[in-house]
C-alpha cells in the first residue's frame, strides 16, 4: 500500500471513529492525510468505497490481535482473548464498535455493501470462536460478552467494565 494511500485510511478511520461516517467530508480526510483530492479519488472510487476499505481493515487489525493473543498466549485463551480485547476498547478510546455505527448510519441509505459487511464481521466473530473449539453456544456467550464490553465502554468507566467483562468471562465457567 502506498504512503498516501496508507495516510488517507488512518486519518479517514480516527475520523470516522471520532465522529460518524456522514458528518466528516472527503475535504476534510484529504486536508488532515495532506494529499490532494485526487490522491484519494486514484484510491478510491467513492466515499463509500473508502469507509468499506476502512472497514476492512479495521476488521483485519482487530483479529489479527485477537489470533496473536491465542499464539502467545500462556493463560486459558479465553483470558488472553479477553485481554486482548480489552486492549483494544482501551486503545480505541470509548466510542464503541465502529461496525454498528456503520450499519446504523447506511441502514437507512440502503447501502446494502456497507451493510452486509458489518454482518459477515459480526458473524466472523462467532465463527472465530467456534474455530477454536468452542461449541456453538459457548461461542455465542462469548460473543455478547466482547460485544457488551465494548458497548458499555461507550457509556461506563472502562475499568469498571473491564472487571465485569472478566466476571461474565469466570461465571460462565471459563477459568
Amino acid at each position: 500500500m502506498s504512503k498516501k494511500k496508507q495516510d488517507v485510511m488512518e486519518r479517514a478511520e480516527q475520523l470516522f471513529y471520532d465522529h460518524g461516517f456522514h458528518a466528516v467530508g472527503l475535504k476534510r480526510i484529504v486536508k488532515e492525510a495532506n494529499v490532494a483530492l485526487m490522491t484519494l479519488y486514484n484510491h478510491f472510487d467513492s466515499k463509500e468505497d473508502l469507509i468499506l476499505e476502512v472497514l476492512k481493515r479495521r476488521d483485519e487489525k482487530y483479529f489479527s490481535i485477537l489470533k496473536s493473543s491465542v499464539r502467545n498466549s500462556k493463560d486459558s485463551i479465553v483470558w488472553s482473548l479477553a485481554e486482548a480485547h480489552l486492549d483494544w476498547i482501551r486503545k480505541h478510546d470509548t466510542n464503541g464498535c465502529m461496525f454498528l455505527r456503520a450499519k446504523e448510519e447506511f441502514s437507512s441509505n440502503d447501502n446494502y455493501e456497507i451493510v452486509q459487511y458489518v454482518n459477515a464481521h459480526k458473524r466472523s466473530l462467532l465463527a472465530f470462536f467456534e474455530e477454536l473449539g468452542f461449541n456453538h453456544s459457548e461461542a455465542a456467550q462469548l460473543v455478547l460478552v466482547f460485544e457488551g464490553a465494548t458497548a458499555l465502554s461507550e457509556t461506563l468507566n472502562v475499568d469498571d467494565v473491564a472487571m465485569a467483562f472478566r466476571n461474565s468471562i469466570k461465571s460462565m465457567g471459563f477459568h
